[in-house]
């Protein structure tokens, strides 16, 4: 499928924190006619709003992004509605895509979809080895069936779905609400209010000896908009840096960036999620030359000075 400048992309989630990327990347790739639908309009948990979203942006193609995302706090405290909003979204998104004749639906997925205890580096072909961790299993469920609907509707009617997996996601304009953001958001706001505040020391939940792959924002823009131009499978695929490093060294570092020269108290009550993460990412190397370039401490660096400068406004 060759790919035209001119086509209509709708991209849900277009105004979030992904989105945003993505939508800036198109933009400046100059694709010209974007769809951003906004929630207050178009409430895609709902089939009246999914149809009319169609109707209104008459797309070609289809980058699903919007989603309800949070840290192991938010998926406890919330799985129900993780489970149900993610998976009644991405079933209509995708089923009605099919009705309208879009040509091409980008599905995104999330590590969180693997199983528990998954060996290092995880392959797309691990995904149905076991049982997702406790934590987030509804979340990341939800996310693996459409994976499955994807696959199945490619089988049944030849619609190209294609499915990419994300590692855990950072950078400017992330979530950095306490209560529902993920860690490096959350041990960015906490080190840089002690560091104001004069605070002598921070909690961090768990033990820290956990380990996350972490992608920067921009790497994974970049990479969905070279999915959507040269990939065209059913079979989902990693989308990372194929690096992982524990929570503990990650306080650290933040620390250091930050400037935050106190204690560090682990509150060993909290989980501490998956044991380990650390995405294979050959795959999309080699269908569509897919390769991180943002180095974690780069990474931290602009994320930090960006929470800074938005902490002042």
């Amino acid at each position: 499928m060759k790919l035209y400048k001119t086509k209509r992309i709708l991209v849900t989630g277009g105004a979030g924190f992904l989105g945003s990327f993505v939508v800036e990347k198109l933009r400046k790739k100059d694709y010209k006619n974007i769809f951003i639908p906004r929630s207050k309009d178009y409430d895609l948990t709902q089939m009246d709003a999914v149809k009319k979203v169609y109707k209104d942006s008459k797309p070609h193609i289809v980058i699903h992004l919007a989603a309800k995302v949070g840290g192991i706090g938010a998926n406890k405290a919330n799985p129900a509605k993780f489970l149900y909003e993610n998976l009644i979204m991405g079933l209509q998104m995708i089923e009605q895509a099919r009705i309208f004749g879009v040509e091409k639906f980008v599905n995104i997925g999330t590590v969180c979809s693997y199983p528990k205890y998954t060996p290092l580096p995880f392959k797309e072909e691990d995904l149905w080895n076991g049982y997702p961790e406790e934590t987030n299993a509804p979340y990341g469920l939800a996310k693996k069936m459409l994976i499955v609907q994807g696959q199945a509707y490619y089988k049944q009617y030849g619609f190209n779905v294609i499915s990419l997996i994300l590692a855990n996601l950072y950078g400017p304009r992330d979530n950095f609400d306490l209560e529902t953001s993920h860690v490096i958001p959350a041990l960015i706001r906490k080190c840089v209010e002690a560091v104001r505040e004069n605070k002598k020391e921070i909690v961090v939940w768990g033990t820290g000896k956990a380990t996350r792959e972490f992608l920067y924002v921009e790497d994974a823009s970049e990479a969905i908009i070279l999915a959507l131009e040269k990939y065209n499978k059913p079979d989902p695929v990693n989308i990372g840096t194929g690096c992982e490093i524990s929570i503990k060294d990650l306080v650290k570092l933040i620390a250091k960036l930050t400037g935050f020269k106190g204690r560090i108290i682990w509150d060993t009550t909290k989980p501490d999620g998956q044991p380990r993460r650390c995405l294979d990412t050959k795959k999309a190397r080699k269908e569509f030359g897919f390769k991180a370039k943002t180095s974690l401490e780069e990474g931290l660096k602009k994320t930090i000075r960006w929470y800074k400068e938005y902490i002042k406004r």
